[in-house]
């Protein structure tokens, strides 16, 4: 009787970004469901502690920082965030002998000298959150999406130019003029980077004035990747969640989500003064 298994663990993280990538503790490559799953990762997983019902199933992965595995600065740059994870247990001799055992998302993840450790996050967790409509003046939608529909395609609600320069590391940039828009149109509306170290990542908008002879665009904070100058970047439009913004900026008032006319907090805290009318009625 051998004492040798032929088990090993095989873990398949899919980004936002559309990028695929494996990794093994087996001290060979795999290749199954068209990916490749590269050892000498340094991967490892803590026991899965699934449960039946609907209790959340977490555990968590480590691993070293490497460039064929996660790299620090893609961590940093959050392009690891909420991505999607598959793991199995597979018979190295023959992969089409395969188990799934956990598909989730990473959580948490923290970085101690060159490791790192992910939490992970299985398909229960989204069942812990609190849902249901909130009814307040502003919109929850947001801007493009299938509770607004505004077509962020629309020819003066986007521009896309190359970078002049770079402050704050990147939390500040310098484009040109941008004559077509007026100041503070793309507040609250998001920087998209198309290529360079930054490429895909995103940002919001902050401030938006002219500078100069060029146009001041300042982040809310760093994008996680310096960009640099001569990167392309696309600006879209900012909405407020106001119903006149949505109104007068963007025609799309028929789509508005949010209740303009719920009173405010400090109607209904009022108290009943004496001689005023209570009635309900509307006050001029």
């Amino acid at each position: 009787m051998s004492a040798t298994t032929t088990r090993a663990r095989a873990w398949a993280l899919s980004r936002r970004d559309g990028i695929v990538m494996g990794f093994t503790d087996h001290d060979r490559d795999l290749d199954f469901e068209g990916i490749v799953f590269h050892a000498g990762t340094g991967m490892t997983a803590r026991a899965l502690m699934q449960t039946t019902g609907l209790s959340v199933d977490n555990t968590e992965a480590a691993g070293a920082l490497s460039s064929v595995g996660l790299t620090e600065a893609d961590i940093l740059a959050g392009r690891y965030d909420a991505a999607t994870l598959r793991i199995w247990e597979v018979d190295w001799t023959d992969p089409s002998e395969r188990q799934l055992l956990f598909r989730g998302t990473l959580g948490e993840i923290t970085r101690t000298g060159g490791a790192f450790r992910v939490e992970l996050r299985g398909l229960s967790e989204a069942l812990s959150r609190s849902g249901g409509r909130v009814f307040g003046a502003l919109c929850p939608a947001v801007l493009g999406d299938s509770g607004c529909r505004f077509d962020l395609s629309t020819p003066g609600y986007f521009d896309e130019c190359a970078i002049d320069a770079v402050d704050e590391n990147g939390a500040i940039l310098q484009l040109p003029a941008l004559q077509a828009f007026e100041a503070g149109w793309f507040v609250d509306g998001t920087v998209r980077f198309l290529d360079g170290a930054a490429a895909g990542l995103a940002a919001q908008v902050r401030q938006d004035k002219p500078s100069g002879t060029r146009r001041r665009i300042e982040l809310w904070g760093e994008p996680g990747a310096v960009p640099a100058a001569g990167d392309l970047l696309r600006l879209t439009a900012g909405c407020d969640k106001r119903f006149v913004t949505c109104r007068e900026k963007f025609s799309n008032h028929l789509n508005f989500r949010g209740f303009p006319h719920v009173p405010s907090e400090d109607w209904l805290t009022l108290l009943p003064r004496d001689g005023a009318v209570h009635d309900g009625g509307r006050r001029q």
